[in-house]
């Protein structure tokens, strides 16, 4: 599985990952997220509480870090690897090519990458987030 496809596996099946809407249907939606494939298409998917999830992974780990902005807190969070060679992956995969390998420019460019596909497969991401 591709790194991003980890990670919204961790946020969208993490237990308390309810829907935003729990009225909507959650027929399908597994399918498409296990394949990395946008939940759009032409039925309405429904939205994960991201900010939610994370805050709940976080109040359990003992704050979580910087999580918010920082894609190696974001990680370290979900229990993946955060490690120079992960993100370098993670950014080809994001076609995210910014700055130099594990500068601060990068970083911040792979966490709003990540955050932007979030929100594109179903996810409901909070503004202090996408900043």
């Amino acid at each position: 599985m591709s790194i991003f496809g980890n990670i919204m596996d961790k946020i969208f099946h993490h237990a308390s990952a309810a829907p935003a809407d729990a009225t909507a249907s959650t027929t399908g939606v597994a399918d498409s997220m296990a394949s990395g494939a946008p939940t759009g298409g032409g039925t309405a998917a429904p939205s994960v509480d991201v900010g939610a999830v994370l805050s709940q992974m976080a109040s359990t780990k003992g704050g979580g870090g910087n999580y918010q902005t920082s894609i190696v807190d974001l990680l370290k969070l979900l229990d993946l690897d955060s490690s120079l060679d992960a993100r370098k992956s993670l950014g080809q995969e994001l076609s995210v090519h910014a700055g130099a390998d594990g500068s601060a420019e990068q970083n911040i460019a792979l966490h709003k990458a990540v955050v932007q596909k979030l929100a594109e497969n179903g996810g409901k991401v909070p503004d202090s987030m996408k900043a």
